[in-house]
């Protein structure tokens, strides 16, 4: 959750204030990672505050205007035995700096959750240090521990290692009346440099490879895999690398082999849907199974808060009991330090290393997918952990797919979401992110729900008690998918010796005795993908019976690259010699493959992409696509070059991929005919000559993007009318369409609104989990272009792809089905029906009937909930969040905001009142 509201309006009246950043300390929050914020610690008493001094501390102030946009990291209060939370702000005010501490409650949304507890002024005498507890290699793992002192105070927070920490000590360091020339965060009581004080391109040739016990970075000896836990602070200050550093990393990558040796480590991997369940028994018959303790271990959930609040609002109290849980079932043989934690919604990731290894644990990062309805939706995605360990980078991914027998093509295409848009963030901002794909190991677990098919739920259970899991498994979807080259290529799985771990009555190890009585099936799995790696194990473990799943875990041996010192700096020396003769040697120049393109018949929501190379002269270069003057980004909304930056070493080559994605952000202004798919692109060599690139298209028109009083006026499809016509009916003011000036009278409401209802109406009135569960998109393009084209008068497609139709299309409307300008006396009547009927009385005509229709229908839906599971609270919250929208420019709404948009389409919900 994102804070900054909150802190925003604590800040002074009248005071010109900017929060460059703020970390958020929270109870146990560090410890798990990128936890929740939790309960309050009231402040004491109100004392004056020194920027403000009119301003007693503790009290509402109002709110202000933010630049840039505040980001949260989350830590912990460090001193003494109590583990507190606090918020940190960093502070602007009337050209003084300082950082604001704050109590809070659990959940931070606005100023009346936040106390301002005291304020340390960045004046002289400040300082910020790395300071190294003797608890935190057990506890923290790669977190970071630093000491904030003043003449008149000291604080020791923990902060976890990332990219938002990197921020917030850089700012922090900005802002220090000590932070020039040289002077700036302190490690280990040594003040650490400010990288932006040094020349990006100079080498210190001399410098030795960087020392575990002495840690001092070089940007040019910091190989890709040596920022160790110890080093980690000084590397949160190290914003840019230079060319020289980046080819000098390259070179040495390709040179591996020749200062590294493969050391064998040992990994247990763990998977558990637990149901929404708390951790009411022992996790140890699962995580302490064997009797030698592993070097790392990597623990995934699913399902782990199954409340709507974990589903809108990702909130979750259940994270913290199976993080204790966990940590208090690891083996007895050996101490752990905690690495990371990562959650999106019900789906978390653990990742603990032995703690005589975190030194050598390097470079975490996290991210998550969501894969749900809309393509966003949290119950179902990936969430990944991705770290160096040694030489060696590793990505862990845990992942909950698309569930039901008949859904494995949704399956398949969750998995190929995962891997496309799961990006990593590298330290060398020269880079381009890293993907899944482009790590040595990756270890792949999760509820991935592929089933057996072809059987009965009698043979199913009779080759279980036969112990025939080798026929069994012919029939498994997975199996099947992987043969055919639809999912997981590369990827392998040991052999499945072990009964299917679903479904089974909780409590017991009895097969599902329901009423849908489901067929048993392995749908949690453990795969892996890499060099040097031997599985040991692969089992379940049906000593657990909490839940309707069964855990499953793999040991594996993996090999890791680790590195000979001595040969490593000789192979450095070696490469700084050769650049050394290259360093004046030409500009640098490529070779391009191609310089125009042309996209025929974009649609909307449907990815085109067209390749080219880019190949190297003699002299190593670094290129990167920058924007034309006047412009602000290389290339318009609609097109991405991946990667749009990166480096060449000498006689290198790269593919470059031009994708062109139009979505609702572009859609409207290309349909007017405003916008063309026309573009320039700069390809820019550092040192080099600039390159053009011709980037042309055509777009098909579509009623995606397209306004409901444009829609109202079509009664033929939007691909059969004249470019001219759209034109002049999507430019058309939405105040003239309601007066009725046209000479032919619009429709009530969109005829693609209505084919797209009318069919769910007729079809899907009972269909279980309708607008929870995503659909095809493949499937979803067949409805768009029967929407667009008028091609059937039946919708083709499954209940759950026209469903998402449905949704993509509310969400595309350039004017939301309640007009922006009513969105704030939306909020303030949420609980009032009277007014809020009112409001939607005063709506233009077809906007108000859109908005009937849609209540109407959805008060059908509820009529039939104890066949489709729907509720007053799942429709109200998923609509509230497509028809009442805030106006652009609006903050992005907190939960306080959502929840009054869902109370608003709530009372529609409840009631069948005629409106005024």
């Amino acid at each position: 959750m994102d804070q900054s509201v909150a802190i925003q309006e604590s800040l002074a009246e009248g005071a010109t204030c900017r929060i460059v950043s703020f970390a958020a300390a929270s109870i146990r929050a560090a410890e798990r990672g990128e936890g929740r914020v939790p309960v309050r610690v009231p402040s004491p008493r109100p004392v004056p505050c020194p920027l403000h001094p009119r301003q007693p501390r503790g009290s509402r102030l109002s709110p202000l205007f933010l630049d840039p946009p505040v980001k949260a990291v989350q830590g912990v209060l460090a001193a003494g035995e109590s583990v507190e939370s606090r918020l940190l702000g960093l502070v602007e005010s009337c050209g003084e700096h300082a950082i604001y501490v704050y109590t809070h409650r659990r959940m931070a949304i606005t100023a009346e959750d936040v106390w301002l507890e005291k304020v340390i002024p960045i004046t002289e005498g400040f300082a910020v240090e790395e300071v190294v507890l003797d608890s935190d290699l057990h506890v923290i793992g790669s977190d970071v521990t630093i000491q904030i002192s003043s003449a008149d105070d000291r604080l020791m927070v923990r902060l976890p290692f990332g990219s938002h920490t990197r921020t917030f000590l850089q700012e922090v360091s900005r802002c220090s009346p000590e932070a020039v020339g040289s002077e700036g965060i302190k490690q280990n009581g040594k003040k650490l440099a400010v990288s932006q004080n040094r020349s990006h391109d100079s080498t210190d040739k001399s410098a030795p490879r960087q020392n575990k016990l002495k840690p001092e970075v070089t940007t040019e000896m910091v190989r890709s895999s040596n920022v160790m836990v110890s080093n980690k602070t000084s590397i949160l200050s190290e914003p840019k690398f230079g060319l020289r550093d980046t080819i000098v990393k390259s070179q040495l990558v390709q040179m591996e082999d020749s200062y590294t040796h493969i050391q064998s480590f040992r990994f247990f991997v763990g998977t558990y849907n637990v149901n929404g369940q708390s951790p009411r028994e022992s996790l140890q018959p699962w995580l302490r199974c064997d009797a030698e303790p592993p070097d790392i271990y990597c623990v995934g959930f699913q399902e782990l808060d199954l409340s709507k609040e974990a589903f809108f609002f990702n909130d979750t109290p259940k994270e913290e009991e199976w993080f204790k849980a966990v940590t208090d079932s690891l083996h007895p043989d050996a101490k752990y330090a905690k690495v990371k934690l990562v959650r999106l919604v019900g789906i978390m990731l653990l990742l603990y290393v032995k703690a005589d290894l975190a030194l050598n644990i390097s470079e975490v990062e996290i991210e998550t997918v969501g894969t749900g309805i809309m393509g966003r939706m949290g119950n179902k995605g990936g969430v990944a952990i991705r770290f160096k360990f040694h030489n060696t980078s590793v990505c862990i991914v845990n992942s909950h797919l698309a569930a039901h027998m008949e859904e494995y093509e949704r399956r398949n295409q969750d998995f190929k979401d995962i891997c496309s848009r799961m990006q990593f963030c590298k330290s060398d901002p020269n880079l381009p992110p890293l993907t899944i794909g482009k790590h040595d190991v990756i270890l792949w677990l999760g509820d991935l729900n592929y089933r057996l098919e072809e059987l009965d739920v009698a043979k199913v259970k009779q080759l279980v008690d036969e112990k025939a899991f080798l026929e069994l498994c012919q029939y498994d979807q997975l199996k099947r998918q992987m043969n055919a080259n639809a999912v997981f290529e590369g990827f392998t799985e040991g052999e499945i010796s072990f009964q299917p771990t679903y479904k089974y009555d909780a409590g017991c190890d009895d097969w599902d005795t329901s009423e849908k009585c489901r067929v048993p099936a392995w749908c949690d799995r453990i795969l892996w993908k890499g060099q040097n790696i031997a599985q040991l194990s692969y089992r379940s473990h049906m000593a657990l019976k909490i839940s309707d799943h069964k855990p499953v875990s793999s040991v594996f041996d993996i090999g890791v690259k680790v590195v000979n010192e001595d040969l490593y700096r000789k192979a450095f020396e070696e490469i700084v010699r050769s650049l050394d003769k290259l360093e004046n040697a030409n500009i640098p120049s490529v070779t391009l493959s191609q310089r125009e393109f042309h996209f025929e018949d974009v649609k909307y929501m449907q990815l085109q992409v067209e390749k080219f190379t880019i190949r190297n002269g003699q002299v190593p270069c670094q290129f990167e696509f920058i924007s034309k003057p006047d412009e602000e980004t290389y290339c318009k909304e609609w097109l991405i070059a991946n990667p749009s930056k990166g480096f060449l070493l000498s006689d290198a080559e790269i593919t470059i991929e031009l994708e062109v994605f139009v979505n609702k952000s572009t859609a409207t202004h290309l349909n007017s005919g405003e916008e063309k798919l026309e573009d320039i692109l700069v390809l820019h060599l550092n040192r080099g000559k600039d390159y053009f690139l011709s980037v042309t298209g055509n777009y098909l028109p579509s009623c995606f993007g397209s306004p409901i009083h444009t829609l109202c006026y079509m009664r033929e499809p939007i691909q059969d009318m004249p470019a001219e016509s759209i034109r002049k009916l999507t430019l058309m003011p939405l105040e003239v369409s309601d007066d009725a000036v046209q000479a032919e009278k619009p429709m009530d409401i969109p005829k693609e609104l209505w084919m797209m209802v009318d069919h769910l109406y007729r079809n899907a009135s009972q269909q279980e989990d309708l607008f929870q569960q995503p659909g095809l998109r493949s499937e979803f393009e067949q409805i768009r272009d029967c929407l667009d084209k008028g091609m059937h008068d039946i919708l083709l497609g499954s209940n759950h792809s026209v469903a998402e139709a449905l949704l993509l299309f509310l969400e595309s409307l350039p004017e939301p089905v309640i007009c922006y300008r009513f969105y704030s006396s939306c909020l303030e009547s949420a609980s009032n029906y009277s007014l809020s009927s009112q409001i939607i009385s005063n709506l233009p005509g077809c906007h108000k009937n859109v908005f009937e229709y849609l209540m109407a229908f959805l008060r059908e839906l509820l009529k039939n909930s104890g066949k489709n599971h729907l509720d007053v609270n799942i429709l109200a919250s998923i609509f509230g969040g497509l028809l009442l929208r805030p106006p652009p420019g609006h903050p992005t709404p907190d939960i306080t905001e959502k929840r009054k948009a869902q109370q608003f389409i709530h009372q529609f919900l409840l009631r069948e009142d005629n409106l005024p």
